[in-house]
């Protein structure tokens, strides 16, 4: 590494974030500028640790000592060309992944890790500043024709890797613009919009056709669709959210997270609104999950100027430090404090909702009893019964599967014990029709979500090599 002891001389240091009573009076990013030379200091922290956990770490397997190095010679050229051969979009990563590469950090073992998230981020920043991200137009050109259908992280990274091998890649996608769970499902204080059109504009220069406002299935047919394309990739992910049926469902002020989420990403890019949009203005609000989707809906709450925001999780609550049974270079299962959660909240941990309580067909509350694990097993708290005033409840519980009516039901794709599209080696059990993403996978991550994308694109190419 450039600095042999840049580990021992620097501690972790992170730009700084505007004050949360000043962030919360709009949507835009809310970090600091951070200088260049502590960017040096924190690339120079990585510690040539001889076996890079980092790289199993990441999903994407990007190569993360050696574009530090880079970085700490100011080599942004460098850093950038190796950052790209496994990332196809680091401007994404580098703002909203949880960062498992840095949970294996091997300086993590005693001290906090290195940067990497950051360093990604200005990377990526530095490539469009200097004007080394720029439209690559492929040197040849196939006639293979492919069709994506979703244009969400995964549908993104394989349009791109496929459009770079050559072929004519048209994505569709039924909203009416193109990014999907990162253009309408993630907050702009997360990631700001234009992030997103930047690297649309990008791709359009390239020479990917983006077909919005198009409902595959609908708008055209399955038949038109397997005719007029030679292979097929699904990546509409894992949109059917996991519902709380109990008793008071049928109140009004209980909605989706994704729902609440997706009007305010629609309202502040000025894009057409719904009659009755979910408002958390002056209202007491619930949300019911402790995973990112309940924070982003904690961030917004408060954005929407909240009376008050109220979180709550059914499992126990996360040990500072990592247990025994979580040993480094596992995923770190420790309690986590978002940026959203310093803006304000009470977290709730151990709690079960019992019931939604109203009247005239209208949410007041919300029957909760606390709960404890033992052996694998819950159990109720005796006595513990009690409830908490609310005029909107959230539901953030996750997602189930990709939507089945539509699309998936007419293409007659095989899906697995969860619901998900079934496939080998990214090939369904449809001819010339592949997934990849949370359709296939799962819920998951951003960043896996662009690894699918780029190991489908692969699949995809020999398939079309074969043929020929």
């Amino acid at each position: 590494m450039g600095k042999a002891t840049g580990f021992l001389e620097y501690d972790q240091e992170l730009p700084a974030k505007k004050d949360p009573r000043e962030r919360v009076k709009d949507f835009k990013e809310l970090y600091l500028p951070f200088e260049n030379e502590k960017t040096r200091e924190q690339a120079s922290r990585c510690m040539d640790c001889g076996v890079p956990f980092c790289h199993s770490g990441c999903p994407l397997g990007n190569k993360i000592p050696d574009f530090n190095d880079a970085v700490y010679k100011e080599d942004w050229n460098q850093a950038y060309r190796i950052l790209k051969t496994t990332n196809n979009f680091p401007e994404f990563t580098g703002r909203i992944c949880p960062a498992p590469c840095e949970g294996s950090c091997v300086l993590g073992i005693n001290q906090l890790p290195v940067a990497i998230e950051h360093i990604e981020k200005s990377i990526a920043e530095k490539a469009f500043d200097l004007g080394l991200e720029k439209p690559r137009i492929p040197e040849q050109q196939t006639e293979n024709t492919i069709a994506i259908i979703g244009s969400g992280p995964a549908g993104l990274a394989a349009a791109d890797s496929l459009n770079q091998a050559g072929h004519l890649v048209t994505v569709f996608e039924r909203d009416p613009e193109i990014g999907g769970l990162l253009r309408f499902g993630i907050p702009d204080f997360k990631l700001e919009k234009w992030v997103v059109e930047r690297r649309v504009d990008l791709l359009l220069k390239e020479g990917i056709a983006f077909k919005k406002n198009v409902n595959v299935g609908i708008d055209i047919t399955i038949k038109e669709l397997l005719s007029s394309f030679d292979a097929v990739l699904l990546c509409i992910g894992s949109t059917v959210p996991r519902d709380l049926p109990i008793p008071g469902r049928q109140l009004s002020g209980i909605h989706f997270a994704m729902d609440f989420l997706t009007q305010q990403n629609r309202k502040v890019s000025d894009l057409p609104q719904v009659s009755d949009p979910i408002q958390a203005t002056g209202k007491n609000v619930v949300v019911i999950g402790g995973g990112d989707t309940g924070s982003d809906c904690v961030g917004t709450s408060n954005r929407q100027q909240a009376k008050s925001v109220t979180q709550i999780e059914i499992l126990e609550k996360p040990p500072v430090h990592r247990g025994e049974m979580n040993p480094w270079p596992e995923w770190p299962m420790i309690l986590r404090t978002s940026t959203s959660h310093e803006e304000g909240v009470a977290r709730n941990w151990s709690l079960m909702t019992k019931a939604f309580v109203g009247s005239k067909g209208k949410l007041e509350g919300i029957k909760v009893v606390d709960v404890s694990f033992k052996d694998g097993k819950m159990s109720e708290k005796a006595g513990s019964e009690r409830i908490i005033p609310c005029d909107l409840v959230l539901i953030a519980a996750g997602f189930l599967h990709p939507e089945k009516e539509g699309l998936m039901e007419k293409l007659k794709v095989d899906l697995d014990d969860r619901g998900n599209i079934k496939t080998n080696n990214f090939a369904t059990s449809v001819k010339k029709v592949f997934a990849a993403g949370d359709a296939r996978r799962g819920q998951s991550l951003v960043v896996w979500a662009i690894a699918e994308g780029r190991r489908a694109a692969s699949e995809i190419n020999a398939y079309l090599i074969e043929q020929r």
